[in-house]
Parts: structure tokens; sequence; C-alpha cells
């Protein structure tokens, strides 16, 4: 159930005079720069942590390497703290995906066979491409054919395939007859303790 954030000071409806259009244009561009560098910083930690390389990806889809495992796993701890922390002190607003099991499982098989046959996925292509592995240009170029089919049928997609399963905007702690912060600190333990088991396991 991904979630996305936004400036709480972008979630103004429209602007209403010459000062307020300026100042809206001023965000924006304040916006797509933190883009652009988080984008950045993102791909050049993917590339550092080595699960840009196609035999680090293969080696975790044959259960030989679980170095991106790792990497995700400690990219999910960080990130929950991170954003629910910003969240608690009112610096970011959270906007939570519906959860919707027939489009879910739909497109979680998708991705996984793309992965599987390319060895890639959208990111790791990304960091690929820009470390010379030149490969990774026919699945950007299936990425980029895949996105344009999906906005072609957004509509028909919306319509027949998004409301089977539909449970709206559900996160663990609708489920979980506990606090919000009692579930991400639990959450993070947990995942922690993954972690280590997975490091110990490998060095065996």
């Amino acid at each position: 159930m991904a979630t996305t954030i936004e400036d709480k000071s972008q979630t103004s409806h429209g602007p209403s005079n010459p000062a307020s259009a300026a100042s809206s244009s001023s965000a924006s561009s304040r916006q797509l720069l933190l883009g652009l560098f988080f984008g950045v910083l993102f791909g050049f930690l993917l590339q550092k942590g080595g699960v840009a390389k196609f035999h680090v990806l293969i080696g975790q889809l044959l259960l030989d390497d679980f170095t991106v495992v790792k990497v995700m796993l400690s990219a999910v701890v960080v990130g929950m703290l991170g954003i629910h922390g910003m969240h608690r002190l009112k610096l970011v607003e959270l906007h939570i995906k519906p959860t919707r099991l027939l489009s879910n499982i739909v497109g979680g098989l998708l991705f996984g066979v793309g992965f599987a046959l390319s060895a890639y996925c959208p990111g790791t292509g990304a960091a690929a491409l820009g470390q010379g592995n030149y490969d990774a240009l026919a699945m950007i170029a299936g990425m980029i054919a895949g996105s344009y089919l999906f906005a072609e049928a957004s509509g028909w997609i919306s319509s027949h395939v998004d409301p089977i399963g539909d449970y709206g905007k559900l996160t663990l702690h609708d489920l979980v007859p506990a606090g919000r912060a009692v579930v991400i600190l639990a959450s993070a333990v947990m995942l922690t303790l993954v972690l280590v088991a997975i490091e110990l396991l490998s060095k065996r």
C-alpha cells in the first residue's frame, strides 16, 4: 500500500491573484528541483548499493544473492520512520493509494514478469544505464511502451478492473487494533529483525 507525500504548502486550490500565481509557480519550481535532487540521490545510492548490476539482480531472483532485499528493506524502514515522523510534525501530508486487489495482483504479476525477463526494474534500469550498462535500454524502451499502453487503457481499467476488490485507502493501522505509532515502531523492529536474520543466514 504505497503512499506519496506532498509539501503542505502545495495543498491550496488554484491561485486567486497574480501574487499567489507567482508564489505557486515558485513553489512548483522548488518542487521540481527537489524531485531532481532526490531522484539523482536515489540513483546514486542504488548504484553504490550494487543493485544496478545485472548479476546482483538475477542473483536475487535465483535466491543466491540477497543484496536487493537488504537494500529495499532498509529503505522501507528508513522511509517509513521518516515519512511518518514528518507527518506527525505536520510537515507533510500522506496520500494513501487505494487497495484494489485485482489491479494490485495483475500489476504485480506484470511487474514481476518484466523484472524476471530483463533483470531490471524502472529504478535499477535507469541506474544501470547511468553506469554504462546499455542492455538496460531494451528495458527502458519496454517501460515507455508499457506506460503509453497503460495510459491509453486507463479509462477501461478504471471502469472494469479497479472496482474488483476495491477496499479503499487501507493501511496496516486500520486493520490492527493499535495506535499508529505502535504499528510503525513494531513494523520497523520486525523488518530490522528480518534484515539481521537475512544477513546472518547469507553468511553461512
